[in-house]
């Protein structure tokens, strides 16, 4: 009953909370429409979300060992759903899915397909099995199932060790997202809005822990989940007069296709990408004059430089050339690798292409074979990494019951179905209507959008349209958009009231936050009990623990902030490669180790090392941005998949290890069959 209770005055609470903020947001439209400066609207926005969550932390901060590690296992299973929704729903969920879709086509439906079907596996081997066991974290489980002896913490070890680097990856790209959302809407520079949107990350964590996270994570959903119905509900109406845009986006696939063909017959268009061939045509020139040509043209930007400081030019000019050299290549290898890139960029516009919306569509049946297997590649690995994200498995270590954690799992699966069967619609949505107002329109009227956007980061554009053919006209090929601002531009680009923009913003900023509270919990209360408590110091006082894990949740924070200042890549990319790491490193221990009693910890060990060396290895083989090399790749598979060669590495060492060694002692012999029970 006491637990009946509780579930019905939480109901009370968020009913009450979703009535507020619906108020809120028609009040601020109101304001908006009487005439007060859209700037005074975003600040409101964000201000008013932040101290919300910001007060949540306040009032739900504790120093209580199991409130802070996991809510005091009194999360209700619907309640649970929404928070792990919103702890799933990272800014790679709700930024960069829709741009991933919009500038992939089919091949980013592979990322719906994998985490969805992830969730499946979780349900099935590891969430009911993992809160049988009641213990804090997933090194935890690791280590008491692969022990041997109390002195054995080389499992536990390891297993920190996959937690820090995949939960630190992952970070990097929420804090990423933070500071995107940050800039666009209160003017201040990426890096300083990375900081800002820290504080209100640190403020839940920090105080509250596992506790404060939760009820932060459900407020959190519901903002997000308005934040992105409401626009694609009209841009459905706009385009489709249905405001259920899941039902009603297919009636536009067919105008799209036959607008895209009629854009590559267009002599304008054609006469763009023969100005892409040549500009290709040309760095490919410059890369086989390497090195001769790289350092030619560092030359000749110094003595640009050097000519503008002798002569009347402006500051900004000789800043400008300063930027320029700057940002040059350091040396032939990183020129050819830069060059290449842009290269194969330029390449890509040059061709008429293929419609996106056809399955692994390719100009010959290789090419076609190898987006198939880069598509099944991506799908298993998100698939995997998922069922072994630490983040993720341990929001079931949370319910009262090994029946809640079933029933949580089939909530968070509900509530991220409401976003991810609409993400598609958005994407295509969006596009229609860039196709429709954007392209044929003269430069000297861009939309004030354009500019707006293009000034955010001046480096790296995020919209980028120039007059490639000097027309004056916009072609498609003239459009660079970054798929990290979709989601957050689309209520400019639809024309809606820029409350909704400032409610996009807010949304966004939830998914960032919301993930990235539950990572830095995740890497500090691994830290503080895996490896403080378990190994240096097993008599330290609860509140000791605690705060040795509000030190190291400071202190990791600030280190990912510092790491995604620096804008390392793209949020799908760096959310992609965690996900092939996790996999490697965890998911054939997690999964063995439930349901193989004569896995070892020898096994174990050897498992995860060969899964991570195996993964970690193929990235830096392979991709460009480590130093690897494209043509390095084994049956093509691209380094975001990495993953399905170190899964089998994993599992193959731990089968063979485990076989070779002795096996389990009774103890966990029984610990394994206490789990496995009904």
């Amino acid at each position: 009953m006491p637990q009946k209770r509780f579930t019905q005055k939480l109901t009370l609470y968020y009913l009450w909370y979703t009535l507020l903020f619906f108020i809120f947001l028609i009040s601020l439209a109101i304001l908006e429409k009487e005439g007060v400066p859209r700037a005074w609207i975003g600040y409101l926005f964000m201000f008013a979300t932040i101290v919300l969550y910001a007060g949540i932390g306040v009032v739900s901060r504790t120093s209580d060992i199991s409130e802070y590690y996991v809510a005091g296992r009194r999360v209700p299973a619907v309640f649970n759903g929404m928070a792990t929704a919103a702890d799933w729903m990272s800014a790679a969920s709700f930024l960069s899915l829709a741009g991933g879709l919009y500038l992939q086509g089919f091949d980013g439906l592979a990322y719906i397909i994998g985490w969805t079907g992830g969730f499946c596996l979780v349900a099935m081997l590891i969430a009911p099995y993992l809160r049988k066991f009641g213990q804090y974290t997933i090194p935890d489980f690791l280590g008491a199932r692969f022990a041997g002896t109390p002195e054995n913490n080389m499992v536990r070890i390891i297993a920190v060790f996959a937690t820090v680097f995949i939960s630190f990856i992952y970070v990097v790209a929420q804090i990423y997202g933070v500071g995107l959302i940050t800039s666009r809407f209160t003017g201040v520079d990426f890096s300083v809005g990375i900081f800002l949107g820290l504080a209100s990350i640190l403020v839940c964590s920090f105080l509250g822990g596992m506790r404060a996270v939760t009820w932060t994570q459900v407020a959190q959903y519901i903002i997000i989940i308005i934040a992105f119905l409401i626009p694609v509900a009209w841009l459905s109406v706009k385009h489709t007069n249905n405001p259920v845009a899941p039902l009603s986006y297919g009636a536009v696939l067919p105008e799209l296709v036959n607008k895209e063909k009629s854009f590559q017959a267009d002599p304008r268009e054609q006469e763009v990408r023969a100005i892409y061939r040549q500009r290709a045509d040309e760095l490919q020139k410059k890369i086989q004059q390497l090195p001769l040509s790289w350092e030619e043209g560092r030359l000749e930007l110094q003595h640009k430089l050097d000519e503008l400081k002798s002569g009347n030019a402006s500051l900004l000019e000789i800043k400008a050339a300063g930027r320029v050299l700057a940002n040059y290549p350091k040396s032939p290898q990183e020129a050819q690798n830069r060059w290449g890139d842009i290269r194969n960029n330029y390449l890509n516009k040059a061709q008429p292409g293929f419609s996106k919306y056809t399955p692994y569509a390719a100009k010959d049946k290789n090419e076609s074979d190898n987006k198939r297997n880069n598509f099944m590649a991506l799908v298993l690995c998100l698939m995997m990494g998922t069922a072994a994200l630490p983040h993720v498995l341990v929001r079931y270590y949370t319910t009262p019951t090994v029946k809640e954690s079933r029933d949580s799992v089939f909530w968070s699966l509900f509530f991220i179905m409401l976003l991810y069967i609409t993400i598609p619609a958005l994407a295509i949505l969006v596009k229609y209507d860039i196709y429709n107002s954007l392209v044929g329109t003269e430069f000297a009227k861009l939309p004030a959008w354009v500019t707006y956007w293009a000034n955010i980061d001046r480096i790296n554009p995020l919209v980028n349209i120039t007059d490639i053919n000097h027309d004056g006209i916009v072609q498609l090929a003239e459009i660079v958009l970054d798929g990290d601002i979709v989601v957050l531009a689309t209520p400019e680009i639809a024309g809606l009231p820029y409350v909704v923009s400032a409610l996009v913003a807010a949304g966004g900023l939830a998914a960032a936050l919301s993930t990235a509270d539950g990572l830095l919990l995740t890497i500090s209360n691994s830290l503080s009990h895996d490896i403080y408590y378990k190994i240096i110091d097993p008599q330290a006082s609860t509140q000791k623990r605690v705060t040795i894990s509000k030190l190291l949740l400071l202190v990791v924070a600030l280190v990912a902030a510092y790491v995604a200042s620096l804008k390392p890549a793209d949020i799908l990319s760096l959310v992609g490669a965690a996900f092939s790491v996790a996999a490697s490193a965890l998911f054939p221990a997690l999964v063995l180790g439930i349901f193989w009693k004569r896995a070892n910890r020898q096994g174990a060990i050897c498992g995860m090392i060969a899964g991570f060396i195996m993964c970690v290895f193929y990235m830096l083989y392979t991709h460009p941005l480590f130093g690897g090399n494209p043509a390095n790749q084994w049956f093509n598979i691209a380094p975001i998949s990495a993953g399905v060669f170190g899964v089998p590495a994993g599992f193959i060492t731990m089968l063979i290890v485990s076989f070779f060694t002795p096996k389990p002692d009774q103890k966990t012999l029984e610990l394994v069959d206490f789990i496995r029970q009904p």
